[in-house]
């Protein structure tokens, strides 16, 4: 069931009348019983899957946290019990999500010496949001094991921990000591607030106009050049990649405001995945804006017990490149999305290596970097660098990411920029005007970001009820008539539930 489809538009407004009206001491076994159909409607087999996780994850919780109640030797029997938890998960994580790529690896590297593997019979689907929820139950098992967060007892909360719809299947990652305690509190939760509810409603409508309008749109002409790049020149390859920088943010953050905003509507606060990250003037500020709540779990839970930035530069360096290859494995199993990881982590070092040469800049030539045009000039350096990274991301492999880059830059047909043959790359004029004022209007909303402004305060909450639903109202038309969506398009699922 996707957000943008007509079943979740029954089943939400089902799912918050229900929750407001019975019971609240049956609010947490209502909306797990939700999530579970929520999950369940792709794929009957996927409730068994999620729930195998998190039995594992709850009992060795469990287990560790009586064994940390009675503290004798209990770092050595807890850390036999995180291995289980880990193995267990990771194992399941292995085999319905690199079980091929695994195999087509190693008969590679069989054939090299002359030995030939047969092909698995094995029908493996891969079940959406694994590699979400995953993370979020490790998670939580390993900050039991630090003693951060305690044990929880009750099987239904935590497994409405794991499972609660709105960000189950592409997150965002949440942490056990934002969300369980909000769990928790719904049995004293009073009745719906029209604040939260409109402050959800708009989340909701800004993330479907992200989605449909700009994300959906922007793939049309994305597809068609990225699926036949041999027959572009430069500069449409350009745009493409440019475009699908865009699209790709606009998909996934979509995807997490939509959640963010169903949520609020329920009463619970999910965290901020992404900050305006194309405002950003570095690549490692760029990581800290986007995708935060993974960028985060592999800081607290890989980058830091490696040693962090707390040691020699060259481990340093050694512990950032471990992070972002894994990163970019697990977005997932092929070898140009771990390509892509490597450069996001060559970028990072890069920018520690030049950081030297920036400040001696500074002195001699007394260069103040944080003037308008100096930020301006970082920032469209910065996201050329994370737009041209992300061709190995959107390609079917390296070989063909490669080629591609060459041809931008090999054969940049600067004059199809005025002879309107950027019109037939799947957009014509009247699109591609839509697609440019969506843009302007997500450039708009993010720069307010950015600034820290509330901009929800300025424009809505300070309002009386009546303008606010108008604008609410206004947004809802604007997704309604600028969307795409009916007849002639395919419902474009998010991009992010393959991961």
């Amino acid at each position: 069931m996707q957000f943008t489809s007509f079943e979740f538009l029954i089943f939400f407004p089902a799912v918050v009348l229900l929750y407001y009206g019975i019971p609240k001491r049956l609010r947490q076994l209502w909306l797990l019983l939700a999530s579970y159909y929520f999950y369940m409607s792709w794929n009957a087999k996927y409730g068994i899957l999620i729930l195998a996780s998190t039995v594992i994850t709850y009992l060795c919780a469990l287990v560790m946290g009586r064994i940390q109640a009675k503290g004798v030797q209990s770092k050595t029997k807890c850390s036999v019990i995180l291995i289980v938890a880990i193995v267990s998960n990771m194992a399941l994580l292995v085999f319905f999500k690199y079980f091929y790529f695994l195999h087509d690896t190693i008969a590679t590297v069989c054939s090299v010496f002359g030995v030939k593997m047969g092909t698995p019979s094995l029908e493996i689907v891969l079940p959406v949001g694994i590699s979400f929820y995953t993370f979020q139950a490790l998670g939580y098992t390993i900050d039991v094991y630090r003693g951060t967060v305690k044990a929880e007892r009750n099987f239904i909360r935590y497994a409405l921990f794991v499972s609660f719809f709105p960000q189950l299947v592409a997150g965002p990652i949440e942490r056990s000591k934002n969300l369980l305690w909000q769990i928790e509190k719904m049995k004293y939760q009073r009745m719906w607030s029209f604040d939260k509810i409109t402050r959800g409603l708009l989340l909701m409508l800004w993330g479907f106009f992200m989605k449909m309008v700009i994300a959906d749109r922007a793939a049309v002409l994305v597809n068609q050049v990225f699926d036949m790049y041999y027959l572009f020149g430069g500069v449409a390859l350009l745009i493409a990649s440019v475009l699908f920088a865009v699209q790709i943010y606009c998909d996934f953050a979509s995807y997490s405001t939509i959640a963010m905003g169903a949520a609020k509507i329920l009463g619970i606060e999910l965290m901020v995945n992404f900050e305006a990250p194309f405002f950003s003037t570095s690549i490692r500020e760029l990581w800290r804006r986007w995708h935060v709540s993974l960028s985060s779990w592999f800081r607290d839970y890989l980058y830091i017990p490696m040693g962090g930035s707390h040691c020699s530069k060259i481990r340093k360096y050694f512990n950032t490149m471990i992070t972002f290859l894994a990163s970019g494995f697990w977005h997932g199993a092929s070898w140009h999305f771990v390509v892509w990881g490597a450069i996001q982590g060559i970028y990072i070092i890069v920018e520690g290596l030049l950081e030297p040469l920036w400040k001696w800049f500074d002195c001699v030539f007394h260069i103040r970097w944080k003037t308008l045009v100096c930020q301006f000039c970082r920032g469209i350096c910065t996201f050329l660098l994370f737009a041209f990274s992300f061709v190995f991301f959107r390609a079917d492999s390296v070989k063909d990411a490669i080629y591609y880059l060459q041809r931008i830059f090999q054969n940049f047909d600067v004059w199809s920029l005025f002879d309107e043959s950027i019109f037939y790359l799947g957009l014509d004029r009247k699109e591609m005007s839509v697609l440019l004022f969506g843009i302007l209007i997500l450039l708009i909303v993010d720069a307010c970001y950015a600034k820290k402004r509330m901009l929800f305060d300025m424009l809505v909450k300070e309002q009386c009820l009546i303008v606010q639903y108008v604008i609410v109202a206004i947004l809802l038309v604007m997704v309604l008539v600028f969307g795409v969506y009916g007849e002639g398009y395919d419902a474009s699922q998010f991009i992010y539930f393959q991961f």
